[in-house]
């Protein structure tokens, strides 16, 4: 189980690691496009444009800070510890999904099988956590059973 772990996990670097390269791209072509706005003779157009550039890297610039913080966090993530209650970096297997606890990387398929890796901060990482393998949970009118803790 724990080489499923491990594919996990690398899923959850590979999606942080594309966030990077994308949104360093996007800046990079912002501000390259940024550079070839030539000045025309409407000034205010010329203004408006540039601000709207300028906004639009800013903005870049916080999703790459926040893809930063993924990577952060996936280091602090310990699969090799194994517990029998839920925690940073299990994977919990339920009755309507299976659950790694790591970083918000949405749907990942291994071996046939359908996986969420979810934040620790999601408010679902946060009702199981702590829990062991029979316990039960209500979220978004749904009741789960933790089937088992890895």
């Amino acid at each position: 189980m724990s080489e499923l772990k491990t594919e996990l996990y690398k899923k959850c670097l590979e999606f942080a690691e594309s966030q990077v390269i994308n949104t360093r791209q996007a800046i990079e072509s912002a501000e390259q496009a940024s550079k070839n706005d030539t000045k025309s003779s409407a000034g205010d157009k010329y203004e408006t444009g540039r601000e709207m550039m300028t906004q639009e890297i800013n903005r870049l610039s916080h999703q790459l800070q926040e893809a930063g913080k993924l990577i952060e966090a996936l280091k602090q993530v310990d699969i090799t510890k194994r517990d029998e209650t839920v925690r940073v970096g299990s994977l919990v297997l339920t009755d309507k999904g299976n659950f790694f606890i790591a970083i918000g990387a949405g749907q990942i398929r291994l071996t046939e099988k359908i996986y969420f890796a979810i934040s620790r901060a999601s408010p679902l990482a946060a009702k199981f956590a702590g829990l062991a393998a029979g316990k039960t949970i209500e979220f978004n009118d749904k009741t789960y059973t933790i089937e088992a803790v890895l």
